[in-house]
């Protein structure tokens, strides 16, 4: 038992349960002493972010590429009005300096991204289906909103950030949202529907705007961040990962449908999990008695997984960290998430409770060094570099906050559509969310390496995992396996050997 193991275990169950609240990754809290200033000089060119720097390599690799569009479609029911609605919109803008910045390069190639004045009103094109039969409405709406998550931005020119709306009867319209990734992350997108939400009420109501001044600004953190990540501090973070990187193993070996394309295309579906309200409170009471976060036992359950597939005992998975742990950047729309990636190895054939107290230690300590953006530490640790696969890990898992609730102000009932994922930046990302009682979950996967079918396999053993844990803490790993005979064939054979059913 680690160190860490044993100072968890022995505390009560009231400070347990302060430890949990304090172990989750969304949270923002215990903000540092750091103060980060505003820039004094308002030069036109502000540095990039370590992660917007990366962000915008890839870019320059596929300009035409909408793989890091973040976009989403918000059903407005009611009586609307536009003009508010843009107001509220143009208000945003000029609020969140981020929304109206461009990138571009020096003679000497040197990247930067400028801000650019504030709008005196906000552009809102209207596209009226009122013309079709109704029949023909909602098909056409997910068309449109389709084609505008697919049409890339030009970082160079602008704009960044892009808003129309859909009309499909007098009172039902949708808004269409449309950021680059460089500007923004899923954190910012709650920051923006909230803003554009409560703007919206204030002004149809004919009062001013109750949003109070921001602190700083994006460019301001990213000159901050370029002058605080050095030194003694980001020599300190990344001697943590350097221990973690030691005898780096090899991508992720999974069975695949298709053979690896020579360059990834980012293609992508999705599929859905859904898990009974007994399994979630049966596996948030096992993670409690552990000392562990909900996470941790997803993350150990999915390792295992991965394990049970590829029959590698070290794991690599990536997750995001919403990396705002100072107060000043907590209502900041920006690209601030960071990717950490959590390595655990399951040799050894331990008890499901022994791999979660590893994965526990790990996460734990990935959180302590948090600040180390993934792109310096690729820089780093220079893992070799391969087109057609991903650094370091090549899948993901990520525990999100409650879906978007419906809100209902002024009159209009906001709530989000549906949307199909076409995109998928690894090969498996696993995204869960504790909505309610009840987990519920989609796991994007890239289309050129597995099929539908073999997606829905992978959740259903996935799903058979968790209710084994959740019945059996104490059996060991090698015991858990929900194979089938045929499937345990299929796991042994090689690489890229599809998932096909043998009987």
């Amino acid at each position: 038992m680690s160190e860490v193991s044993k100072r968890i275990s022995a505390l009560s169950p009231e400070k347990l349960e302060l430890l949990m609240k304090r172990l989750e990754p969304k949270a923002v809290q215990n903000f540092p002493v750091e103060v980060i200033p505003r820039r004094q000089i308002r030069s036109p060119r502000v540095p990039l972010t370590y992660a917007q720097e990366r962000m915008w390599v890839l870019y320059q690799l596929d300009p035409s590429s909408s793989a890091f569009n973040i976009s989403l479609a918000v059903k407005l029911e009611g009586k609307l009005d536009v003009a508010v609605l843009k107001r509220a919109l143009a208000t945003v803008v000029r609020r969140h300096e981020v929304l109206r910045t461009t990138f571009d390069v020096t003679a000497d190639g040197r990247s930067f991204q400028s801000v650019h004045p504030p709008p005196s009103y906000w552009p809102l094109p209207v596209t009226d289906l009122r013309h079709l039969p109704q029949s023909e409405r909602a098909p056409e709406l997910r068309r449109l909103v389709s084609a505008e998550a697919a049409r890339p931005f030009n970082l160079q020119v602008g704009p960044t950030f892009r808003t129309s709306l859909i009309c499909q009867n007098v009172d039902e319209h949708a808004l269409l949202l449309s950021l680059h990734h460089i500007i923004a992350d899923g954190w910012s997108i709650g920051i923006l529907v909230r803003e554009i939400t409560v703007l919206y009420a204030a002004f149809a109501a004919g009062a001013p705007s109750p949003l109070t001044d921001l602190p700083i600004q994006y460019a301001d953190f990213a000159v901050w961040q370029r002058q605080w990540l050095q030194g003694e501090v980001l020599q300190k973070q990344l001697d943590y990962w350097r221990r973690q990187f030691t005898d780096l193993p090899g991508e992720l070996d999974l069975p695949t449908d298709f053979p690896r394309q020579p360059v990834q295309s980012f293609r992508g579906e999705r599929e859905f999990i859904s898990l009974s309200e007994k399994l979630s409170a049966q596996l948030k009471v096992l993670g409690q008695r552990e000392g562990a976060t909900l996470f941790m036992t997803l993350l150990a359950t999915f390792q295992l997984l991965l394990h049970q597939y590829s029959g590698q005992d070290n794991i690599l998975i990536g997750t995001n960290i919403a990396n705002r742990n100072r107060g000043s950047i907590e209502k900041l729309i920006g690209f601030f998430v960071n990717n950490i990636v959590l390595r655990t190895n399951l040799s050894g054939n331990p008890t499901f409770r022994q791999l979660l107290a590893r994965a526990r230690d790990v996460t734990l300590g990935a959180y302590a060094h948090q600040d180390v953006p993934f792109e310096m530490l690729l820089e780093d640790i220079r893992p070799e570099r391969k087109n057609h696969v991903s650094p370091l890990f090549q899948v993901m898992l990520v525990l999100q906050n409650a879906p978007f609730p419906t809100v209902e102000v002024e009159g209009l009932k906001l709530s989000l559509l549906d949307s199909s994922s076409e995109t998928s930046n690894f090969d498996l990302v696993l995204f869960m969310t504790e909505a309610g009682r009840q987990l519920t979950g989609q796991l994007d996967y890239n289309t050129d390496l597995f099929t539908a079918a073999t997606v829905r396999r992978l959740l259903d053993r996935f799903q058979n995992l968790l209710r084994a844990i959740a019945a059996d803490p104490e059996a060991r790993i090698d015991s858990l396996s929900m194979s089938t005979l045929a499937e345990t064939a299929q796991l042994t054979g090689s690489f890229n050997a599809p998932f096909e059913e043998s009987y």
